[in-house]
């Protein structure tokens, strides 16, 4: 019972501190800049339906893509010395020649060339 009792009193605590900081630290700076949204360096005030470049999307989704590829390959080497080396290689060779055949694809399509 008195376990219950502490951990209510702590939970309504810590409501309070919290309600607290929100109410002491609110900034209240409505400055016209701060204010205004920002998207990825271009100016807000010109026209709101301007063509994006698809090459931006398209970095990002070649930078996750290989992203989670690396983060596939990390458990790889803590199985060096748990499983059969022979399992080890060929597991590691599947994996390093998907990136490598993803690489080259994006190379052959031009994909990693920065143009405007």
């Amino acid at each position: 019972m008195m376990i219950m009792l502490i951990t209510i009193f702590f939970f309504f605590l810590s409501n309070l501190m919290m309600m607290m900081s929100m109410i002491l630290l609110k900034k209240s700076f409505m400055d016209r800049e701060k204010c205004s949204p920002f998207e990825c360096g271009f100016d807000p005030k010109s026209m709101s339906r301007m063509p994006f470049s698809l090459h931006f999307f398209l970095i990002t989704i070649i930078f996750l893509i290989f992203d989670v590829e690396i983060a596939l390959i990390f458990p790889i080497i803590k199985l060096f010395k748990m499983v059969n080396m022979l399992t080890w290689i060929k597991t590691s060779f599947f994996f390093i020649i998907i990136l490598l055949i993803g690489l080259y694809h994006e190379w052959n399509q031009n994909m990693l060339n920065w143009t405007n």
